[in-house]
């Protein structure tokens, strides 16, 4: 029998696979406008595994929930949803400030400048902080403390790849931007 919170859980769940479904359909529409300007994809060999490994989460945060019966973990897991809430808010501020340049595959339209506004003011990568964030917290709101942790180590492995790739697509232009940024964590001004 599903608890209240497991039935929160499950349809928080339910919202993030459709969230992923209109990424997808958003991603291919920039896509096919990316390939139209003259757009070069790279990364092909580690977007598979990206999606698999993305699915496989989203499973593995139910299946931890349902077959080792988490317990919700109170304070804790409203603090982990309010961090899962946060990470949205990240990935749309990028997805939005990029506009329809934004995609989930590595597609650079040659001699377009680098975006240097929103949430890129401030770092590189802010979707890429977000789904960090999102790969800890989601699972932690109902206490899969497991797929947190396997899942966080793997797409750290993920992440150093597909960075690696999309930095050197990107170029010298986003190179030279970009060379006083932090990565992944904002820095503060000292005065």
């Amino acid at each position: 029998m599903v608890t209240f919170p497991q039935a929160v859980f499950l349809g928080f769940m339910a919202l993030l696979v459709v969230e992923r479904l209109v990424e997808l359909v958003l991603s291919k529409r920039n896509a096919d406008r990316a390939f139209a300007r003259g757009g070069v994809e790279t990364g092909q060999g580690h977007y598979r595994f990206m999606v698999v490994f993305h699915t496989l989460f989203l499973g593995a945060c139910v299946a931890e929930v349902l077959v080792l019966r988490t317990p919700f973990p109170g304070a804790w897991g409203w603090a982990a949803l309010g961090g899962a809430v946060a990470a949205q808010a990240l990935r749309y501020w990028a997805i939005g400030t990029l506009g329809d340049r934004w995609n989930s595959r590595i597609i650079v339209v040659p001699e377009l400048p680098p975006v240097t506004g929103g949430p890129y003011r401030f770092l590189r990568h802010p979707n890429y902080v977000a789904v960090v964030l999102e790969l800890a917290c989601v699972p932690l709101i109902h206490g899969a403390w497991r797929t947190a942790f396997i899942f966080s180590v793997g797409n750290a492995v993920l992440l150093f790849v597909r960075i690696r790739a999309e930095e050197a697509a990107l170029g010298d232009a986003y190179a030279r931007a970009f060379a006083h940024r932090p990565r992944f964590i904002p820095e503060v001004p000292r005065e």
